[in-house]
């Protein structure tokens, strides 16, 4: 069955106001029910857990629920996997600070320059600490990474890779579960930034066999909140963050220092309920990946109307992949225009009601490598599943215009 995007778009408040949101890599719009679930929690269960009475053992349960439903949308082996904090990026900088009592001078961390910075910075600071940084380049003429170069950057005091699943430039998706097959090889761990990839297709951490892995709910239909996942083992073997007397063993909560923010992880929740009812109404895994299903052939559809416009015009170079392929992208597309500033045609666009953006987006060392920070930068286009083909076709019309 095709995606049924009139109940999608009943989904999302925000859409009954008639802009076309093409900005969805910064911040995707918010489920109603996920709004309702927050509201909910913070007028009935608003109160410390731990205690014994009643409301406070509600409150319990419902975080509780929460870690075991956020635990199924990534197909974690166990609740305790679910680390919950503010976004990807504090989660980031929580992880290396917990790892830097496992790592010595001249150990090895090996980074990207096609990251978003959260998933660079945090690593490099550990320069400080003697341990050695080395980076894994993307070929700037076909935006494609290469495994073997990886291979040869890697040693024996390789201690992790961080690396990206979806560029939030590129749009390209990498192969995690052959980049953590070598990186184990090695003997080293991995950790995965999937902001921009988690929007987009079923994730399965087990399947992935990845040690970390980290998205925000912002950019997947829910609240300013983020997971960060971790192998049960991976995650005693960590530093604690939290007060002196929360052991080694208490996971998830060591790594949440002050406590996890309940009403957020109650209303995140919400997003496993919306893609069930999306994949069928079942209460199990089957119908989250069948609603990715449907979600990925919809963008492969947006994709393509967008791609088969910027590749018919002369003056356009897409930045990354031409293919509109499911496997090979996610909708999230970057161009640059010959000898127009990227800035003047987005503002262009906002004057027809229609969101896109300009910039680096964050992953500056990226544009820098590829030799685009002149002229404001990319322009980038990131659809996703509630969007519409009419929507996409407003977008080149109005795009027509702005590069008459």
């Amino acid at each position: 069955m095709p995606l049924d995007i009139d109940f999608v778009r009943r989904q999302f408040p925000a859409l009954a106001d008639g802009f076309a949101y093409f900005d969805n890599a910064g911040g995707s719009l918010v489920l109603g029910s996920v709004a309702d679930r927050v509201r909910d929690y913070l007028l009935t269960t608003s109160v410390q857990t731990g205690a014994s009475y009643r409301q406070s053992q509600a409150a319990v349960s419902r975080l509780a629920e929460s870690r075991q439903r956020i635990a199924l949308l990534l197909n974690a082996a166990r609740a305790e996997e679910i680390v919950l904090g503010p976004s990807t990026t504090v989660l980031c900088q929580f992880l290396a600070r917990a790892m830097e009592g496992r790592l010595n001078p001249g150990d090895e961390i090996v980074v990207t320059d096609f990251d978003h910075e959260s998933n660079i910075g945090p690593w490099r600071a550990l320069e400080k600490r003697g341990i050695v940084i080395k980076t894994w380049d993307l070929d700037p003429d076909t935006f494609e990474i290469d495994l073997e170069a990886l291979d040869r950057l890697m040693t024996d005091r390789t201690r992790l890779v961080a690396v990206t699943h979806t560029s939030n430039i590129l749009g390209t998706i990498n192969p995690i579960a052959e980049i953590a097959r070598r990186v184990h090889a090695r003997g080293a761990e991995i950790a995965v930034d999937a902001v921009a990839y988690a929007p987009h297709r079923a994730v399965d951490v087990q399947a992935l066999d990845v040690d970390y892995y980290l998205f925000s709910f912002y950019k997947t239909y829910g609240p300013h909140f983020a997971v960060l996942y971790g192998k049960y083992d991976k995650l005693l073997e960590l530093d604690g963050l939290y007060h002196y007397f929360y052991g080694r063993d208490k996971v998830p909560m060591k790594l949440e220092p002050g406590n996890t923010n309940y009403e957020l992880a109650w209303g995140s929740a919400g997003i496993v309920d919306y893609l069930q009812a999306l994949g069928g109404g079942k209460d199990d895994r089957t119908s989250i990946t069948r609603a990715f299903d449907d979600i990925a052939a919809q963008e492969a559809a947006l994709a393509e109307r967008l791609l088969s416009y910027l590749r018919n015009r002369n003056d356009v170079r897409v930045i990354g992949r031409r293919s509109s392929e499911a496997a090979d992208r996610v909708p999230t597309i970057a161009f640059k225009v010959e000898g127009r500033d990227a800035a003047a045609i987005v503002t262009e666009i906002d004057r027809h009601e229609i969101g896109i953006r300009f910039g680096d987006f964050h992953s500056r060392r990226l544009i820098e490598r590829l030799g685009l920070s002149e002229g404001g930068g990319v322009v980038r286009v990131s659809m996703v599943h509630y969007n519409t083909i009419e929507e996409v076709d407003r977008l080149t019309a109005s795009l027509d215009r702005a590069l008459a």
